[in-house]
């Protein structure tokens, strides 16, 4: 089983959604089938469909988080001593070459990513350009845009 990188934050977080899951959204759904089954046939009742379905769903979920906790490799940023390399949860802030504005953004797992907070996934093109490089690189990302040059400012382990 391969190790699925995630920060000490995102593991607290696919634990809390993990625990409202089963403790709330599973209840809400068994009661939902119930209710959908008390009012007759339940072979034309779309009521009873839509909360399989929705069953179905929660309990795939269920499974995926519980998978990717279970081949979790919890990484802590601050714990991390990388020599200012950049590396899965560091916090890189960089300037385009061309346009000279800057961006600051933490290296973080699939599931945690989200770009408005400032987080970008380890598998995206940026990520992967910066992984291993250091303050003072200049390095060429692949964006859906076209390519461009990044100058790395600071690398911080947070």
């Amino acid at each position: 089983m391969s190790k699925v990188p995630m920060t000490k934050n995102g593991a607290a977080l696919l634990r809390a959604e993990l625990h409202k899951l089963k403790t709330v959204h599973r209840i809400e759904t068994s009661h939902a089938i119930a209710e959908a089954r008390a009012h007759g046939d339940i072979s034309e009742n779309a009521e009873y469909e839509a909360a399989k379905e929705k069953q179905a769903f929660i309990e795939g979920r269920i499974a995926d988080i519980e998978h990717k906790l279970a081949s979790a490799q919890i990484i802590d940023p601050a714990t991390i001593d990388a020599d200012g390399r950049v590396v899965f949860g560091a916090t890189v802030e960089y300037e385009e070459v061309e346009t000279e504005r800057r961006y600051a953004y933490q290296i973080v797992g699939e599931d945690e990513a989200d770009y408005k907070l400032g987080k970008v996934a380890v598998t995206s093109p940026l990520a992967r350009a910066l992984i291993g490089k250091s303050e003072g690189d200049v390095v060429e990302v692949q964006a859906p845009g076209g390519a461009r040059e990044v100058e790395i400012v600071s690398v911080r382990y947070v």
